[in-house]
């Protein structure tokens, strides 16, 4: 049965409030793939817009704590804290973004760490896409979460 379906099949928002209050915590993942120019250029600091890396990270923060406001059935959690850190990948001219979110809720944080990573994501690509129109991002993933009566790993870390 779909949760967020009522009895008469018309989407409703869980109730949680019967669920315990516990640490949780969620990693998700993206990649944003790009030109080798554009690529190079922002492993410089030469985007004309500025710090691509840097600006993308607070971006990603923001979106984490406006995801209730973005996704209609989402409950507005409180954030414990958002951490947001990217590889490069030289060779095939990717940075791949991670996000990691915590709460003390009764209710996942999934869905802003997912949030958190494409908002970087986006950020990134608003940034570059004067040298590259053609960015892809793909790969936007949960790969952990724990807390509350489930746990999840994909075993990709």
């Amino acid at each position: 049965m779909f949760t967020h379906l009522n009895k008469k099949g018309d989407a409703h928002m869980v109730d949680v409030g019967d669920k315990s209050i516990t640490d949780r915590v969620a990693l998700a993942s993206g990649k944003i793939t790009m030109s080798k120019e554009a690529y190079q250029q922002l492993k410089a600091e030469k985007i004309k817009k500025g710090n691509v890396l840097g600006v993308s990270i607070v971006a990603g923060i923001m979106g984490a704590k406006k995801t209730s406001e973005l996704i209609p059935l989402c409950h507005n959690i409180n954030l414990n804290n958002v951490d947001i850190d990217y590889k490069l990948d030289d060779q095939n001219f990717i940075v791949e973004v991670f996000a990691t979110c915590k709460t003390s809720s009764n209710t996942g944080v999934e869905m802003e760490a997912l949030t958190a990573v494409s908002v970087t994501c986006l950020t990134i690509y608003d940034m570059c896409k004067a040298l590259d129109k053609g960015m892809v991002i793909s790969d936007i993933k949960l790969l952990e979460k724990t807390g509350g009566k489930s746990n999840y790993c994909r075993g990709e870390k």
